[in-house]
């Protein structure tokens, strides 16, 4: 048994110290008696792999492969393992025939390919750099508790949240540090619909595993402004420090980041801020665009890296995707791209109508009065589409003018939120949003979108997107380009002046081209 448990504290070390950094490499179980045939199965599977990633691109390859080890194998079978559910059913659906089939070249005695989650689960003893030690019972420890004390001082906007608090303890127990939190935003009143139902899935599997094994890890929850991922990060810090085991839960905005890290270097006091990140559960990051500087992204990365490698959870929002984060450093932005991405998208109308419903029940709490007809609310929901802001921005109108005006009527309402109504303005096209429609309509993803594959299934997506981005968007064919996975301008050129070129004589392409576009406006 003792042996047994030495193996895999060795393999989880081991497998702590590779991760990401060997895409190709093959994990491997603990070491048996049949020592020959398990390097045979290594090298077998280090060949799949190797002849996978030239069949789908390096970068699908990263995206769904990075993290697959082989588990086991026998004869006949052979057990790969990945870190998520998502994933494993990702590729089950898409890839498992293809893995199958390489296998099976290789040898011939492999009858059936499976795909297993494995559980990530922390060393029973910390590396000294994130122990649980307080440093304040060890001498060589006294200059950080000393500036600990002195940062105690600190509060965060006026929350009695104070970062030199991220040593768990009796005082810290069940409180989240950092910035502070809105305690409208739980789970309780956030308002699910098919835009946000995978996200807010994704968000209560986090809260509720509290210091357990790790699900999605990086989760990155991004979308446009007011869609709701403050709420949701908010309440999964919220949710996660009322677990029974006591996670320790930091909630931070990127901009609070920056400025706390630029206070502790003018301060002297950056290596007390740097130890006290070292030893939490959860960490939450919001608005991660804000993210500059050359030197605090850099300090970021290293945090990312230590948290990750030490099984820590670390939940990101931001209002693109990872891949789209051009002001990121590219070593941050491929720790983030290596979880999970989780796209809100706008509410639909049932979504719309149930906040205003909601907003209006909190609302008769305060004034049991109050009454706002559910015609009112529905016409409302019809016509403010843009975000959730801009409807709570609507209701509180309704609320403000009801009280001198009791008796509102529709052709009233129209009045009052004119400013609101996208009344006939065209659209701000995203090229994000180009890319999420086109993917959605051919059956491809967006990663194949932006990838190197080259196969007619998605190329002709691709340059269909690319078309429509330089029709329907202001942008530069470099700066397109770019969106597309770094493609020189001639490419993009040449993407547009074939689409032009089919359209004219497939009437069919024009139809969809055309779809696309009311798609992407809507």
């Amino acid at each position: 048994m003792q042996t047994h448990m030495t193996t895999a504290r060795k393999a989880a070390q081991w497998d702590a110290q590779t991760t990401g950094s060997q895409p190709l490499g093959g994990d491997v179980c603990p070491p048996t008696d049949k020592g020959a045939d398990m390097n045979k199965n290594t090298k077998t599977f280090d060949r799949v792999m190797a002849r996978l990633k030239a069949q789908v691109g390096p970068e699908v390859f990263t995206s769904w492969f990075g993290r697959l080890k082989l588990q086991s194998a026998s004869k006949s079978v052979v057990r790969l393992s990945v870190p998520t559910a998502f994933l494993k059913s990702w590729i089950n659906n898409k890839y498992l025939d293809q893995i199958s089939a390489l296998f099976r070249e290789e040898d011939a005695d492999i009858l059936k390919v499976e795909i297993v989650v494995r559980s990530a689960t922390r060393a029973n003893r910390q590396p000294p750099a994130i122990g649980t030690e307080n440093p304040a019972n060890s001498a060589a420890a006294q200059p950080i508790a000393a500036a600990a004390r002195k940062d105690q001082h600190l509060s965060v906007k006026g929350a009695g949240a104070h970062l030199s608090s991220f040593q768990k303890g009796p005082q810290a127990a069940n409180n989240v540090i950092g910035s502070p939190l809105d305690p409208r935003y739980t789970f309780e009143s956030y308002v699910e619909g098919s835009s946000n139902r995978v996200a807010l899935a994704a968000a209560k599997t986090i809260a509720e595993a509290g210091t357990g094994a790790v699900r999605f890890n990086p989760l990155f929850i991004h979308s446009n402004v007011g869609l709701g991922k403050t709420h949701l990060l908010q309440a999964i810090a919220a949710a996660a420090s009322r677990h029974a085991r006591n996670p320790r839960v930091v909630y931070l905005t990127a901009e609070y980041f920056m400025w706390r890290f630029a206070t502790a270097i003018r301060d002297n006091d950056a290596l007390s801020f740097k130890e006290s990140l070292r030893n939490i559960d959860l960490l939450v990051i919001d608005d991660m665009q804000f993210l500059q500087g050359k030197s605090i992204q850099h300090e970021f990365c290293h945090l990312l890296n230590m948290l990750l490698d030490s099984a820590r959870q670390v939940v990101v929002a931001a209002d693109r995707a990872p891949w789209e984060l051009e002001s990121l450093d590219p070593r941050v932005r491929s720790r983030l791209q290596g979880g999970v991405a989780i796209e809100i998208e706008a509410p639909d109308f049932e979504m719309r109508l149930e906040m205003l419903r909601q907003r209006l029940a909190i609302a008769q709490i305060e004034d049991g009065t109050l009454d706002i007809g559910e015609d009112i609310l529905a016409h409302v929901a019809q016509n403010i589409t843009s975000s959730g802001r801009e409807l709570e921005g609507a209701f509180n109108q309704l609320l403000f003018r009801r009280s001198f005006e009791p008796n509102l009527t529709l052709e009233r309402v129209d009045q009052l939120l004119g400013h609101l109504v996208n009344a006939g303005e065209p659209k701000r096209v995203r090229i994000e949003d180009i890319q999420r429609v086109v993917s959605r309509h051919y059956n491809v993803s967006r990663q194949e979108l932006v990838s190197d594959r080259r196969t007619r299934v998605i190329v002709k997506p691709r340059q269909i997107a690319m078309y429509l981005a330089k029709t329907m968007t202001p942008r530069s064919f470099p700066e397109i380009g770019r969106r597309f996975g770094g493609r020189d301008h001639t490419t993009v050129l040449h993407a547009v002046r074939k689409i032009e070129e089919l359209i004219n004589s497939d009437t069919k392409l024009g139809h969809e081209i055309e779809l696309l576009k009311r798609l992407i406006i809507e």
